[in-house]
């Protein structure tokens, strides 16, 4: 897929849809053939650069004092000392893991960050990952990790054939989702053990729309 590909389907996907009264997202869905998503080796786990994020994702750290001014760079900085709270206050933990998007821990800390936080993180596909780049040694600068996951798709394929990915706004620059719909799917491919071959189709679609192919 290219961008001009992407960019006539986009197109046809907006004069095609019925108008809403409010600003539709954008998804981008690849589906795939002649692969077996049951087996683990081909399950895919994705943390995928998209150059034009369509929202402002949060991050937040789960840290020791040590690292408090490393973390600084993060939307909310967790301390050792305030994890017993989330362990108990279930209104907190569960607003604190819907209000972020991402979280990275202190790798020397994860058990306290599976105990304090693995029964809300888990299930929501959100504890610090170390392919993300979300398990940190201590005094680790989180500046540049802050920023890459800011950039960051995560994009998960486990017992169903196909991936779904939102890649922008209805009114947000058409140049720009297709940059994104273009960039999400090279990733997407040299991820796939036979690449192309396994891929079957590329659609957009807005929220309440049906999908459009790009062809």
């Amino acid at each position: 897929m290219d961008q001009k590909q992407a960019l006539t389907a986009l197109n046809k996907l907006k004069e095609t849809s019925p108008k809403r009264n409010f600003k539709q997202g954008i998804d981008l869905i690849i589906t795939f053939k002649d692969i077996d998503m049951k087996k683990t080796d081909n399950q895919l786990t994705l943390f995928a650069n998209i150059p034009h994020p369509p929202k402002e994702f949060k991050i937040c750290a789960l840290v020791g004092p040590e690292m408090k001014e490393e973390a600084k760079p993060a939307d909310k900085v967790v301390l050792l000392d305030e994890f017993e709270r989330y362990k108990t206050d279930k209104k907190a933990a569960k607003k604190l893991s819907n209000d972020f998007d991402f979280f990275v821990a202190q790798s020397n800390l994860m058990a306290q960050v599976a105990a304090s936080f693995g029964r809300l993180l888990g299930p929501k596909g959100k504890m610090p990952n170390p392919k993300a780049g979300g398990v940190v040694l201590p005094k680790t600068n989180l500046k540049p990790i802050v920023e890459k996951l800011k950039k960051t798709a995560k994009l998960t394929s486990r017992n169903t054939l196909m991936v779904q990915c939102s890649i922008g706004k209805e009114d947000m620059d058409e140049n720009k989702v297709v940059e994104n719909a273009v960039t999400i799917y090279n990733q997407v491919l040299h991820a796939m053990p036979q690449e192309k071959n396994n891929i079957k189709e590329v659609m957009l679609k807005l929220t309440m729309s049906k999908p459009v192919k790009v062809e």
